[in-house]
């Protein structure tokens, strides 16, 4: 390899924080002068600014979002506890429960809703404005009995 090539290869490495792990010195043995101290030094530093010890993420790292993450661990408590359950012969009750619950935490209450955005029953809408799509009594009337539309 060209001197060019290893001097790449070391930056790439210690960019990445891999120096220590790779199975081949960057620079040749006979060159090395690190001594026993300043190696400790090095392998400690590299423990403690790990990937997962540090704020930023290392190219070809993937790092989950908090949200995902937080969702995963409830997803995992959800199960450990329906397995506890199982255990317990409560799993359908457990099972039955949770589902009623998570309809309940998935409806959205009048007060969350955005000051534009119309609800799908237009008799909550100022005017009882219905939304895009909506079939009209008007509507079907005019298909039922095959009348062209009124602006066709």
């Amino acid at each position: 390899m060209s001197a060019t090539v290893e001097r790449r290869l070391a930056q790439f490495r210690a960019a990445r924080g891999s120096a220590a792990a790779s199975p081949r010195p960057a620079e040749p043995l006979r060159k090395a002068t690190t001594t026993a101290p300043e190696a400790a030094e090095r392998q400690r530093e590299a423990a403690t600014a790990g990937p997962s010890g540090s704020c930023q993420a290392l190219p070809g790292e993937v790092v989950a979002p908090v949200s995902g993450r937080l969702l995963l661990l409830k997803v995992l408590l959800w199960a450990v506890l329906l397995a506890l359950f199982v255990e317990l012969e409560l799993g359908l009750p457990y099972f039955v429960l949770s589902l009623l619950y998570w309809m309940y935490a998935g409806t959205r209450g009048p007060a969350e809703r955005r000051q534009e955005e119309l609800s799908a029953y237009s008799v909550f809408n100022p005017g009882c404005v219905p939304i895009r799509g909506t079939l009209t009594v008007e509507q079907l009337e005019r298909e039922l009995y095959y009348r062209p539309a009124a602006g066709r």
